[in-house]
């Protein structure tokens, strides 16, 4: 009962930790293989707990698909080290990691478009939107570079992790609207 009070009125200030964290934590690790096949599912771990009061008082079938989808999204990193090798596996990855996200987003703009109170959980909340945007578009661009890795330039492909930082890198600076040029997109879909 004390836990999902303190899920409940933190929420938002969780939801927006564990997003920080998965996006930005590629700055402070240089072993990417590393990231990739332990710290991820960590990540994954810390975000899916931490959406939860998002969720809470909001009906039963919503919580159901947002379980469906954490586990889905724990399990996919966790299944990369065998799977990796199989051509559709990131296709799938990302289009699980996009359904996962735009449904917190879903929720939360429910939330900033009638808030039934004004506090600083609308401005927490509106810093996990636009953090919600940044993981979107950059699960959306690498289904697009796992689909054709010519649609970018300039994306360094040494492995998955790194893929992913210049994507989050992309997405950051794109959503800013600083464009530094250094990757751009090749094809008229990215």
């Amino acid at each position: 009962m004390k836990l999902n009070l303190f899920l409940q009125k933190w929420k938002y200030e969780l939801l927006l930790f564990a997003l920080a964290q998965h996006l930005f934590i590629g700055i402070f690790l240089k072993d990417l293989p590393f990231y990739t096949t332990v710290i991820w599912p960590i990540n994954m771990l810390i975000l899916g707990p931490a959406s939860v009061g998002i969720f809470m008082d909001k009906g039963k079938w919503k919580n159901r698909i947002r379980w469906v989808l954490f586990l889905l999204v724990l399990a996919l990193p966790i299944g990369l080290p065998f799977f990796r090798n199989l051509p559709d596996y990131y296709i799938y990855l990302n289009l699980t990691y996009v359904a996962f996200f735009s449904f917190i987003l879903w929720e939360l703009m429910r939330f900033l478009i009638k808030p039934g109170y004004i506090n600083v959980d609308i401005i927490v909340a509106s810093a996990c939107g636009y953090f919600l945007f940044i993981e979107i578009a950059t699960f959306l661009f690498q289904f697009f570079y796992y689909q054709d890795p010519n649609c970018f330039k300039g994306i360094d492909a040494y492995n998955p992790a790194s893929v992913y930082m210049d994507l989050v890198y992309f997405s950051s600076i794109t959503l800013t609207s600083i464009g530094y040029g250094d990757i751009l997109p090749n094809a008229h879909y990215t």
